[in-house]
């Protein structure tokens, strides 16, 4: 049984489909104008979940998930006109063109990265021009919308239950919203189903003139075209709500006659980085691309997808989520110790209580708690197949260099002068960094091991901080006999610049 908070209704109800033989999804996607920032990818990951959640539980030949590509848009006009201005070749249409090829390559190479699945269905607005006309026409003729100097407008107020998403009447909308004042508007509420379009903007003939789609009649029509006029789950950020997804109820519910578009409705909250809002001025805005090429002084990935990935799920989409380093780098050691336990036959299944937990209301965090539960007793085949519905392959993540287990070292050491031992020293870290760093790291544990025995703490002391500043963190442990041993963790700054003069 699967339970999903509706905000349509603001409650959490049983998920029914209308059709268990054919569940279907859409989730608004991206204006593909740039890259996609680390906001832009929680909606992605949230509703991967439920995709793979629904697949599970009907089938994977009987769900249908879509997610458009705004591929017409002023922002990608803009962007065109500026790299033609800047020289590049072609005319503006070619640059348009140019461009949200480009950037939809861009998104699928981040996407994939973070481990979502592609939709089934990818459309792109500029494929579904004229199934956009038509439902302007329908919405014209039925008195839901108008047409004046160029432009198609919709009639708010033509639809009683405008509103009813987000909770709030027109009058109290038109008070607190900053919307366009125009000569040629009924309403201050109304909005461009259709708007004209200069030379040099892209443009398709119409029945009021060359021109281009609104934003809102986008989504309307392409949902309609591949899921029909009423279909199950409607996604996307808490910032569509209004006014894209009040836009898109009102007339696609007034153009096909339907008392809804979509039975349930579903947004994740917004993104914050480390406590504050992500925006240029602060400099705390990165896009997801920024943080997969980012590299430690090792040269290895800081932030691998499945860590972006792990990140995003430990907070309910229902909630703000607040993305910190420290977040990152526990989320990285969670799924390095998960890899130790994957099991290479893939024999398992998955879990009762983890799959009840992600049923309710898709909580990640509780899912993940439940996978820490399942890694603690030790039980690798489900822990494999448990991780791998929320879309942590830890078979394939094994293979990545980042996350490989625990590589122990343990030399002899050479015997100290005026010492009665041998001391061991060993070296733990991930990959090729053990194999790669003894001759480095080695006498530096020894070195600090013997002025630990010469009780110089301070001299001690000032080896231990150093070699922590370039990523080497220096234990002293005792065996069964109650020798003492030196043990060199190799973290993730690992610098080895920083530690050749401790030698």
């Amino acid at each position: 049984m699967i339970k999903l908070h509706n905000s349509k209704t603001r409650a959490k109800e049983i998920f029914t489909p209308i059709d268990d033989k054919n569940v279907r999804m859409y989730v608004c996607g991206p204006t593909v104008y740039d890259r996609a920032h680390l906001g832009n990818g929680r909606p992605v990951v949230v509703f991967d979940v439920l995709y793979r959640l629904l697949r599970h539980v009907y089938g994977a030949d009987h769900v249908t998930y879509v997610r458009n590509f705004t591929d017409v848009d002023d922002k990608i006009n803009a962007t065109a006109l500026a790299r033609q201005q800047a020289g590049a070749a072609g005319t503006l249409e070619d640059l348009i063109r140019e461009r949200t090829e480009e950037t939809i390559g861009w998104y699928h190479e981040d996407m994939d990265a973070l481990g979502a699945l592609r939709p089934d269905h990818e459309p792109r607005a500029t494929e579904f021009i004229t199934p956009m006309i038509a439902m302007i026409e329908g919405l014209i003729a039925s008195g839901h919308a108008y047409a004046v100097e160029g432009h198609a407008l919709f009639r708010v107020r033509s639809y009683k239950s405008y509103g009813a998403l987000s909770g709030r009447s027109v009058d109290d909308m038109i008070a607190g919203a900053r919307v366009e004042v125009a000569p040629y508007k009924e309403d201050p509420m109304d909005f461009v189903l259709w708007k004209p379009s200069s030379q040099d903007e892209p443009g398709w003939d119409s029945p009021w003139g060359r021109g281009r789609p609104g934003w809102h009649i986008e989504c309307s029509a392409m949902s309609k075209a591949l899921l029909g006029d009423v279909f199950d789950i409607h996604g996307g950020g808490i910032d569509l709500q209004f006014p894209h997804h009040e836009n898109e109820i009102a007339q696609s519910c007034c153009a096909n006659g339907t008392s809804e578009l979509a039975r349930f409705w579903l947004h994740n909250e917004m993104l914050q980085v480390e406590g504050k809002k992500m925006s240029k001025s602060l400099g705390n805005f990165f896009t997801v691309r920024d943080l997969l090429d980012e590299k430690l002084p090792s040269g290895r990935p800081k932030y691998a997808g499945e860590v972006i990935r792990l990140v995003y799920l430990g907070t309910h989409y229902g909630k703000p989520m607040d993305w910190t380093a420290e977040k990152a780098e526990k989320a990285k050691v969670t799924l390095r110790k998960w890899v130790e336990q994957a099991d290479p036959l893939d024999s398992g299944a998955v879990d009762d209580a983890f799959l009840a937990a992600l049923s309710n209301d898709l909580n990640t965090s509780a899912a993940i708690s439940e996978l820490e539960k399942i890694w603690s007793r030790g039980d690798g085949p489900t822990l494999t197949a448990s991780a791998k519905l929320i879309g942590f392959d830890l078979i394939e993540i094994s293979k990545q260099d980042w996350a490989k287990p625990f590589r122990h070292d343990f030399p002899s050491g050479t015997a100290m002068e005026g010492e009665d031992f041998q001391p061991s020293v060993g070296l733990i870290g991930w990959g090729g960094l053990v194999s790669d760093n003894k001759d480095l790291c080695l006498p530096i544990i020894r070195k600090w091991l013997r002025l630990r025995r010469e009780s110089n703490w301070d001299g001690a002391g000032q080896i231990y901080h150093a070699a922590a500043a370039g990523g080497l963190e220096l234990q002293a442990k005792k065996n069964e006999s109650g020798v003492t041993y030196g043990v060199g963790n190799l973290r993730d700054n690992f610098d080895p610049a920083k530690l050749e003069s401790l030698k």
